[in-house]
């Protein structure tokens, strides 16, 4: 019961849900068991992978010392100066030369390692190219809330792992290994801009981790829309002659009350969110400009494109209502579409993360009801990829987007998945390298499922 005596304060929500939801996914991990892991015959030599282990014990201290500094300097999206800098830095430290700035994007840096014409394949012609992708930008308030500087740090430890063995073992990498960081992740679509420029070209399949609260190989993640919607009305003396105005706000308001409304009967999976960013200025001015950010977001990309539509038949109707103009505007890079993770991959990640000591839980354990969005879709429906999560705390409770998270992601656990994760990602990117068996399963697999969707072009159709 809240103290009607204080009302200075919010509620605290309740727990009883996520103590629910553990004691399913408790109950949903003994029936659905553990996930495939690649058989200890298959991927890379075990030798090699040994030898991989050793690589990233060598260079534990630089990888967690990236995480933290990451952490101790958060960032948000298009502003990772440090960020960029920081890794670019240590890779100069190891003798890797990195491009900066790539793609017209200034916090995108591009750094790539490969086996000389002997370590290629019985060809004498590289094998192909796995990409290894890092984020590392925060959230605006609260810093890294969603661990971005772990996965950094998985995705450039692991680099330096595989150049180092590069080094150390002859024949080690049989094909090519990029780095290549994408910024602004929570609040643009970057990977989005940076595919249709060109990172994907000559690229075989691509992969980077999650930061979580729970070690995971695939965890459903939704499509995201995004719209920002300014209503235009007419200003007037809100006392003397409010009748001559036309209220942008009002629109705006109807316009929140309506994706509310449409709650009620749109997909378990769907989520709307929007926040004003523009109210007007003064109260005793009609307001004669409003302006929303929206996020729609949707587990298909045609349940997708259809609760937009209705979102934007919402909007439409605040404007008549009102007598205001409406703007949606969109640009050609705003959509994140559902990752699609690749089995065979996945198999090689529970492999790594069981010789780390952890436990990876199989698809379809975790609820459904706590999923999000990243712009790692977009690459996965282009070219095999996978996006496991991390654990990165020991509490279950703790969600991403939180104080409690950045705190973890900064802390001995997030260290844990740092090291954890970085070999994690090398150890793919190794299997993959040295198994033409697998590389036909996650080339068979992402056609199977799909194959490469023309991802720009999806909302033109």
């Amino acid at each position: 019961m809240r103290d009607l005596n204080d009302l200075t304060r919010p509620t605290v929500p309740s727990s009883a849900i996520q103590e629910r939801m553990a004691a399913e996914t408790e109950e949903r991990r003994g029936v659905v068991g553990p996930p495939t892991a690649l058989p200890d015959d298959a991927g890379a030599p075990s030798d090699l992978r040994a030898a991989l282990g050793e690589a990233v014990a060598e260079l534990a201290p630089q990888i967690v010392e990236l995480s933290h500094d990451i952490h101790d300097h958060p960032e948000t999206g298009f502003e990772e100066h440090h960020a960029v800098a920081t890794v670019a830095a240590l890779l100069r430290r190891h003798g890797i030369e990195p491009e900066v700035g790539v793609y017209g994007m200034d916090t995108a840096l591009r750094a790539e390692v490969s086996g000389s014409p002997v370590q290629a394949g019985a060809s004498g012609r590289p094998v192909g190219t796995i990409a290894i992708l890092a984020e590392y930008d925060a959230l605006p308030g609260i810093g890294h809330g969603c661990g971005h500087n772990v996965m950094c740090a998985n995705s450039v430890g692991a680099f330096l792992a595989l150049a180092a063995l590069a080094r150390s073992h002859p024949g080690a990498l049989p094909g090519r290994v990029v780095l290549q960081t994408t910024p602004a992740e929570e609040n643009s679509t970057a990977k989005e801009i940076l595919s249709v420029r060109g990172m994907l070209d000559g690229v075989d399949a691509a992969i980077q981790t999650h930061s979580y609260a729970h070690d995971v190989t695939h965890q459903t993640w939704l499509g995201v829309r995004r719209l920002e919607v300014v209503f235009h009305g007419v200003p007037a003396h809100a006392a003397s002659q409010p009748f001559m105005g036309r209220n942008a706000l009002d629109a705006a308001t109807l316009a929140l009350t309506g994706i509310g409304l449409l709650r009620q009967q749109m997909l378990p999976m769907d989520r709307l969110h929007a926040i004003i960013t523009d109210g007007g200025q003064v109260p005793n001015i009609i307001p004669e400009r409003t302006e929303l950010s929206i996020m729609v977001r949707s587990k298909y990309l045609e349940t997708l494109k259809e609760i937009a539509e209705r979102v934007e038949e919402v909007l439409h109707g605040a404007a008549l209502m009102t007598g205001t103009g409406v703007e949606i505007l969109t640009s050609e890079y705003c959509n994140e579409v559902p990752v699609r993770d690749n089995g065979p991959l996945l198999t090689s990640w529970a492999r790594s993360q069981r010789e780390r000591g952890r436990d990876p839980l199989a698809p379809g354990v975790l609820p459904e009801t706590i999923a999000a969005g990243t712009d790692f879709g977009n690459v996965s429906q282009r070219v095999p990829g996978i996006h496991p999560l991390i654990k990165v705390t020991d509490r279950p409770d703790v969600a991403l987007h939180t104080r409690a998270m950045t705190e973890a992601a900064g802390g001995p656990t997030g260290d844990a998945a740092a090291l954890d994760g970085a070999y994690g990602l090398a150890a793919v990117a190794l299997d993959w390298l040295h198994d033409a068996d697998l590389r036909r399963a996650v080339r068979a697999d992402f056609e199977a499922t799909g194959g490469a969707i023309d991802v720009a072009g999806f909302w033109e159709e």
